[in-house]
C-alpha cells in the first residue's frame, strides 16, 4: 500500500456561484498519480456530482505542471501486487476517469506544463480543454511496458483513432499546437490570459439552464456509445493490471526508475 503522508492531495474549492475548482495536489511530483490521489478524485468528483450548487467544474494542476501520469514509484510498486489488489488498483484508474467524463455538469481543465499519461487521459475527458502554450503532452505508457486501457476509449472519443494510435503506440511527446492540430485541447492561450478564458467559457456555461446541460451531455455520450457500463470497465482494468503484472510491466517501471533503456530497444543501425 502506499505510504503517502497524510494531506489533500486534491483540493476542491466550490465558490459562490458554484464553480468547483478541483486542484490535483502533490506539485513535488508533478502531480503524478497513484492509489491515494485516485481515490481522493474519486470521492470529489462523487461529492461534487451530488451537489445540486455546484454548476460547473475546473480541473487543475497544483505548482509547474498540470499532470505527469502515473507515479512511476506506484507503479513499481502496483506490479507486485497480488491480482486482486492489482485489479483494485487499475480499477481506480478506470473509475476516475468515467466519473470525470460523465461528470453531469460542464467540466473543463486548464493544463499548463508536463500532461503525460493519465493526465491527457483526463484531458480527452472534459467538455473544455484549454492549454497554455507550454504545455507538453505524451502518451506516454508503452513506454514503460504498460497499457493505457483506462483511457483508451476517452483517447478515441477525443482525438480520433488515427491520431491515437499514432500517439499511444510511440509515446511521441508533442506540444501544445499539435495538441490542437489533433483535438486534444481546444484553445491554447497565452499564460497571462487564460483566466480570462476561463472566466469566458464560465460565463457561458452559465447562460445555459443546467438541466438542459446535463440532459445535452449524456445524450451526447450515451448516443455514441460513451458511457461506459460496469462490464466494460471491468474489462478495462483487467487488461490494464495484467499488463502492468507481467515481466514488460518490471522491466519498464524498473528501466525508467534506473534512467536506462528497456531490454526491448533496439537502437537505430549504422
Amino acid at each position: 500500500m502506499s505510504k503517502e503522508p497524510v494531506k489533500d492531495l486534491v483540493l476542491v474549492n466550490v465558490d459562490a456561484r458554484g464553480v468547483a475548482n478541483v486542484t490535483l495536489n502533490r506539485p513535488e511530483v508533478g502531480n503524478a498519480y497513484n492509489e491515494d490521489l485516485l481515490n481522493a478524485l474519486i470521492t470529489g468528483l462523487q461529492t461534487l456530482t451530488e451537489d445540486a450548487s455546484v454548476r460547473c467544474l475546473v480541473l487543475r494542476g497544483a505548482g509547474r505542471h498540470f499532470q505527469a501520469g502515473a507515479d512511476i514509484n506506484w507503479l513499481g510498486r502496483a506490479a507486485n501486487y497480488g491480482p486482486e489488489q492489482n485489479y483494485t488498483a487499475s480499477m481506480a484508474t478506470t473509475r476516475a476517469m468515467q466519473l470525470l467524463n460523465e461528470f453531469p455538469k460542464p467540466t473543463i481543465a486548464v493544463v499548463h506544463g508536463a500532461c503525460f499519461g493519465g493526465g491527457a487521459g483526463m484531458v480527452c475527458c472534459v467538455d473544455v480543454a484549454l492549454a497554455t502554450p507550454d504545455a507538453i503532452f505524451g502518451l506516454t505508457e508503452v513506454r514503460v511496458g504498460v497499457a493505457p486501457t483506462p483511457i483508451s476509449t476517452h483517447m478515441v472519443h477525443a482525438m480520433g483513432l488515427r491520431h491515437t494510435r499514432r500517439y499511444a503506440l510511440t509515446g511521441e511527446r508533442f506540444d501544445a499546437a499539435e495538441a490542437l492540430r489533433i483535438g486534444l485541447v481546444h484553445e491554447v492561450v497565452a499564460a497571462d490570459r487564460i483566466e480570462a478564458k476561463v472566466a469566458d467559457v464560465l460565463d457561458a456555461v452559465f447562460l445555459g439552464g443546467p438541466g438542459a446541460i446535463a440532459v445535452t451531455k449524456r445524450s451526447f455520450l450515451g448516443a455514441n456509445g460513451l458511457l461506459l457500463d460496469e462490464r466494460q470497465m471491468a474489462m478495462l482494468a483487467h487488461e490494464s493490471w495484467t499488463q502492468r503484472y507481467s515481466s514488460e510491466g518490471h522491466e519498464g517501471t524498473n528501466a525508467f526508475r534506473e534512467k536506462r533503456k528497456p531490454s526491448w530497444y533496439r537502437p537505430p543501425i549504422g
